[in-house]
């Protein structure tokens, strides 16, 4: 005859062996290739709640991209290494600090692109203004326009751009358009926009597809994050700023006057065609389609003077985390300034010690940041560092609610400027594919410094007094999302 008690007594017993197993195989598993807090972050969560710890480990714990992907981004390096390799001659000698010239070097081991000179460079500080300067650009398209955009909307602000787009298509103009599938998907509007694509001559595709049905299945929130448009290897645009209007179509934000802040750059000369192979690269990821030909689209002809450029790809298909590299190498090489804009600066240890440390040791660093964020969890992690940085001397300026600064570019003394899609958070280091471009010319840095005092004359500064009094429960919350930040 059954016996309940027994049994209950087996099954009890089962589940702790089962626990029990969870926690010790984790504990030699999960420590592997990934940072201490990370790995502490991740062991925490499932020693607290073993199964949907576990099951949240699997379903986010593996930051690496597909095999196939990982296998085509190593052929490219090869192939841009091999392109590159016997240009030295033709690349402009530099005359600069000697920090400057180590940093290039730096991103061309990590990312293979060379600094290429006898570039032209614009900052477009509107949002509408940029959104207006790629549809003039697409209008005069001739041979092809590729655009790779985090996320895209057709909606009233950029129905121009679109408008372009499609009557590029039409007239022979081979246009093709890259947009992140859950970036993109999240917004309202997303199925008028997949049905106006469909009915147009547009070549386009969703990035990293989240479409199990189809088989395409990966770690959710591994996303390619990048902002590209070339126009027929002749201008590029990269930047912060995605293909929406301001409010990303969102009822609350409306209501609240909630509007992004962007920056955006358009570049002319050789460094286009690298931001072209980045393109290609990743359409080639996605259609496995090659465009050789654009994968060889390096000017070298034309190496007047004129900013050097430099540009520097990362993501999960870089084990060397090229942006987090290249960020530490700047700040710990400053010997005057530092100022950053970031929306989300949630830093690992190494980049909190190169910030903090560039200020204790006389480098004036400031900080931008949202007075009030657009994500909770972010927002409030971004916070606990405030203490920190604020007692190692970098003064932070909230940029006024209920605008979301989300600019991301740094200037270093009056040599580097630095911008593109990448945050300064662990995220950005590890999970996103992005896009960044190192600016070394003193004139590019006071079109950037001209910016910078905009963000100073209407942003608050941040004071340590002030900080400290801040309520108890407002600590504990900023220190808990500070954990999940971790969580990669």
């Amino acid at each position: 005859m059954f016996n309940l008690p027994i049994a209950s007594t087996w099954l009890s017993a089962l589940v702790l062996l089962v626990d029990l197993a969870i926690r010790l195989v984790v504990l030699g598993v999960i420590p592997g290739n990934r940072r201490p807090t990370t790995a502490m972050a991740w062991l925490l969560c499932i020693f607290f709640l073993p199964y949907i710890g576990l099951i949240l480990f699997l379903m986010f714990g593996n930051f690496r991209l597909s095999r196939r992907r990982r296998e085509a981004q190593d052929a490219v390096n090869l192939r841009i290494l091999e392109g590159t390799k016997n240009i030295a001659a033709l690349v402009p000698e530099y005359h600069g600090p000697a920090w400057v010239k180590s940093a290039m070097e730096l991103n061309q081991n990590l990312g293979y692109f060379p600094a290429l000179g006898g570039n032209k460079v614009q900052l477009i500080e509107g949002y509408q203004d940029s959104l207006d300067a790629m549809a003039d650009e697409v209008s005069k398209a001739t041979n092809y326009v590729n655009a790779e955009f985090y996320i895209m909307s057709s909606d009233a602000c950029t129905e121009r751009l679109f408008t372009e787009l499609e009557a590029a298509a039409e007239r022979g103009v081979r246009v093709r358009v890259l947009f992140d599938h859950i970036g993109s998907l999240r917004v309202p509007g997303y199925r008028g926009m997949i049905r106006r694509l469909k009915a147009s001559q547009i070549q386009w595709r969703r990035m990293l597809p989240l479409l199990p049905v189809k088989g395409q299945w990966r770690r959710p929130d591994l996303r390619n994050h990048r902002k590209i448009l070339v126009i027929d290897g002749r201008v590029g645009f990269t930047g912060s700023q995605n293909i929406i209007e301001p409010s990303y179509r969102k009822k609350r934000n409306h209501t609240v006057g909630r509007k992004w802040v962007e920056l955006m750059t358009r570049l002319e000369g050789p460094i286009v065609g690298t931001l072209n192979v980045m393109f290609a690269t990743d359409w080639s990821a996605e259609t496995e389609e090659s465009l050789e030909s654009q994968l060889a689209t390096y000017h070298w002809d034309s190496f007047a003077s004129g900013p050097l450029c430099q540009v520097v790809p990362s993501g999960p298909g870089f084990i060397t985390e090229n942006n987090l590299r290249l960020f530490n190498t700047l700040l710990y090489s400053a010997e005057e300034c530092i100022t950053i804009s970031s929306p989300y600066f949630v830093p690992d240890d190494s980049l909190l010690y190169a910030i903090t440390t560039a200020a204790q040791r006389g480098v004036v660093v400031e900080l931008f940041v949202s007075e009030v964020g657009d994500q909770f969890l972010v927002h409030h992690a971004q916070r606990s560092y405030y203490e920190a940085l604020l007692r190692a001397g970098v003064r932070i300026f909230l940029y006024p609610k209920p605008l979301v600064l989300h600019a991301k570019h740094f200037t270093v003394d009056y040599d580097v400027a630095v911008i593109g899609s990448s945050n300064m958070d662990m995220r950005s280091f590890s999970l996103n594919l992005e896009v960044t471009v190192m600016m070394i010319d003193s004139d590019v840095v006071r079109q950037m410094h001209a910016v910078e005092d905009h963000y100073r004359s209407i942003s608050r500064e941040l004071h340590l007094e002030e900080w400290v009094k801040r309520p108890i429960l407002a600590r504990y919350v900023d220190n808990v999302a500070r954990l999940t930040a971790t969580l990669q």
